[in-house]
């Protein structure tokens, strides 16, 4: 059963290293996703301090793209660490990882870039028609936000 959940997250995050999948239920319509980070510690985004002091964990269920035709529901255990530098601001953080989610973000990066590349090439209500084609709800305006965020070209 182990080998079965690594192969696994070869194939659903082949780029993320710090990871471990910890469970995956596929059902009709749902693929659920238990993962965590695997990293010992992180570093303070305010002073760069590094920290393995553990304060508390939650979950995060950020939106990813469907595989095999069905939602994938991203269940993520993350840790929010106690900076240990006294002159810091911030008492806690949460650790990051990196190529899978941004800070506060709601989507992971692959689905991010594959609704900026329909944006892109759609622009919003055909885009937002297209995803919706392909199993991500998403509005016309977050199509065009996803698109007006991308850097300018060169």
């Amino acid at each position: 059963m182990e080998e079965v959940v690594l192969r696994l997250k070869e194939l659903l995050f082949p780029s993320i290293a710090n990871m471990a999948v910890l469970s995956v239920d596929v059902s009709i319509a749902v693929v659920r996703v238990d993962a965590k980070c695997t990293t010992a510690g992180a570093a303070c985004p305010e002073r760069g301090a590094w920290s393995a002091r553990v304060h508390s964990s939650y979950l995060r269920f950020p939106a990813d793209v469907p595989t095999a035709g069905r939602r994938v529901v991203l269940e993520l255990r993350v840790r929010r660490f106690r900076c240990g530098t006294t002159l810091c601001r911030r008492r806690t953080f949460v650790e990051q990882i990196s190529g899978l989610i941004r800070r506060h973000g709601q989507r992971t990066e692959r689905l991010r870039s594959t609704l900026a590349a329909l944006g892109l090439a759609l622009a919003g209500r055909a885009g937002a028609r297209l995803a919706t084609v392909l199993g991500v709800s998403v509005s016309r305006s977050t199509v065009l936000r996803l698109v007006n965020a991308l850097p300018e070209p060169k």
